[in-house]
């Protein structure tokens, strides 16, 4: 299955280097992490538009033990079926702007912080970080996820596969972020998140602006960034100059893990659209 869509090509970019399984089978692909079984977007199935109505089913059969559900549609202009039907199953669906761009305006507001990668003494505080940007209710599914997927960008960075990057306030993280480049011109951004007590104070813009244009550096041509299309972030994102070019759709539902929802932040549906304005 040749993907289409932008946003799933660099999803499934950064699932291949955190070492995911990724199946390719004639109507459908699927996505295993097996380090991080609470992550529903580590554990999905990605699916043709035309192949949507069967997609529950081939869920169903790739992962009999899940408490969830997560499809994943291959479309570029929000191709999701029948919103009404599938609510009337029971399943959530999600349509996220991909927003794109070559280069990057300076922030009209730029922060009072320091912006840089993180080195090996600063992840303590990126998980402080990533705690307090966490809305979910509290249980073991997600602190593991949490948990799991900050140990995943820890190693992705010592990898040199991935460049984590954060603002920091008199010495304290207050925002961070990641980007992956896929050595062929494109560079995406992973999970944006600002302290609440510290939004509204330009450092994700600045945090933003200032980590493209290090890829851009490093060879990138297009910046990647997936936004919901409703929240603050997105006008943020517009003003640095990315633009909208596709719409990213994903089916989900969980069954015993109603925490999880089908929000942003440290939840085991997590995207990088997290909380940044």
């Amino acid at each position: 299955m040749k993907v289409r869509s932008l946003a799933f090509r660099t999803d499934l970019l950064l699932r291949r280097l955190a070492g995911s399984v990724i199946l390719d089978r004639p109507s459908h692909q699927v996505v295993r992490t097996p380090a991080n079984p609470s992550f529903w977007w580590g554990n999905f199935v990605l699916v043709a538009p035309s192949a949507l109505p069967e997609a529950p089913a081939l869920f169903a059969a790739e992962f009999p033990e899940a408490s969830h559900l997560a499809i994943g549609v291959d479309g570029t202009e929000g191709e999701g079926g029948q919103r009404a039907e599938w609510e009337r199953l029971g399943i959530s669906v999600e349509t996220d702007m991909v927003l794109t761009a070559p280069s990057l305006q300076v922030p009209a507001r730029p922060a009072q912080a320091d912006l840089r990668t993180l080195t090996d003494a600063d992840w303590e505080q990126a998980a402080h970080l990533r705690h307090a940007c966490d809305e979910s209710e509290p249980s073991e599914e997600n602190t593991a996820f949490r948990t799991a997927k900050l140990a995943e960008e820890r190693r992705l960075c010592e990898a040199d596969d991935i460049t984590w990057f954060g603002a920091f306030v008199d010495g304290e993280m207050r925002a961070g972020l990641g980007v992956v480049l896929d050595g062929e011109g494109l560079a995406r951004y992973q999970h944006v998140e600002t302290h609440p007590a510290f939004r509204r104070r330009g450092l994700a813009s600045s945090l933003v602006h200032f980590a493209g244009v290090e890829a851009l550096a490093k060879g990138a041509r297009t910046l990647v960034i997936v936004a919901d299309p409703d929240a603050e972030a997105i006008g943020i994102y517009r003003s640095l100059g990315f633009t909208d070019t596709e719409r990213q759709v994903r089916l989900q539902r969980t069954v015993d893990a109603p925490s999880g929802g089908s929000g942003r932040g440290a939840k085991p549906c997590a995207t990088e659209s997290a909380k940044l304005s």
